[in-house]
């Protein structure tokens, strides 16, 4: 794809401080576009922001937990009034569970991972397709992960949420797909990034798990995650609505 594939489209990036959020932001700058950084944390949303105009490109910071249904209202607000509108949305802010099995997770554990993985994005959708739907036209990639395609990958919350992201992803493309909407996801195996992991050696969960990553492969970098998100938001996927890409050096076909 040439630098200007996205020249004038407006592209909102979820969990865009770091890791593959941060890639892809900065990906879809050099093609052009107009990026909308939303994260939680302030500094590093910022700090990509300021990268981004570094390099010559357009971009505004949006801070806020994406729990809140006002933080998901500024977002698309900020997209609307600063880029006119709201071309592609990058749903990929999420968290990773302890490795629990159903039978040990917490009633606050599941709550967090769900809300945050799979609830902040179904929102921010129906958040941005009257947008869409107006334009006759938009592009959703969600990040989803090899945990959304089996079932030792993750821990029950994590796992429940990404087979929840590929139902969505799944379901909107279908409801959609003749207003000139697409969505597709991603499907990352190991990846270097810094989300954070806090799990109990001695559970259940692990110890099961713990069998399957000898499958893992090769860990990828952000940038390659990054890659397939901005190849399926563009015109080059412009038939491609409602796959799953795994992005996972084969793990998904071991």
């Amino acid at each position: 794809m040439s630098a200007s594939s996205f020249a004038t489209r407006s592209v909102i990036v979820t969990g865009a401080g770091s890791g593959i959020g941060r890639a892809a932001a900065l990906r879809f700058a050099d093609e052009g576009a107009n990026v909308v950084v939303a994260d939680l944390n302030q500094d590093s949303a910022k700090a990509v922001v300021h990268e981004i105009e570094q390099a010559g490109g357009t971009a505004v910071a949006v801070v806020g937990d994406l729990c809140q249904q006002a933080v998901i209202d500024r977002v698309v607000a900020t997209a609307v009034e600063s880029f006119g509108g709201v071309d592609v949305l990058v749903n990929n802010a999420g968290i990773m569970d302890t490795m629990s099995a159903a039978g040990d997770i917490a009633d606050a554990e599941w709550d967090r991972v769900l809300r945050i993985n799979l609830t902040a994005p179904f929102k921010l959708t129906r958040a941005v397709l009257p947008v869409m739907v107006a334009r006759g036209k938009g592009a959703i990639v969600n990040t989803a992960s090899e945990a959304g395609l089996r079932g030792s990958a993750a821990g029950a919350a994590y796992t429940a949420s990404k087979h929840g992201v590929i139902g969505l992803t799944k379901s909107t493309a279908v409801m959609y797909r003749d207003k000139g909407i697409r969505v597709n996801a991603i499907a990352p195996g190991g990846t270097a990034t810094n989300i954070s992991i806090d799990v109990d050696p001695g559970s259940l969960g692990l110890s099961v798990i713990g069998a399957y990553m000898g499958n893992v492969g090769r860990v990828a970098e952000a940038d390659e995650q990054a890659a397939a998100i901005v190849f399926l938001a563009s015109d080059a996927a412009s038939n491609i609505n409602g796959a799953v890409l795994p992005v996972d050096n084969g793990w998904s076909a071991v």
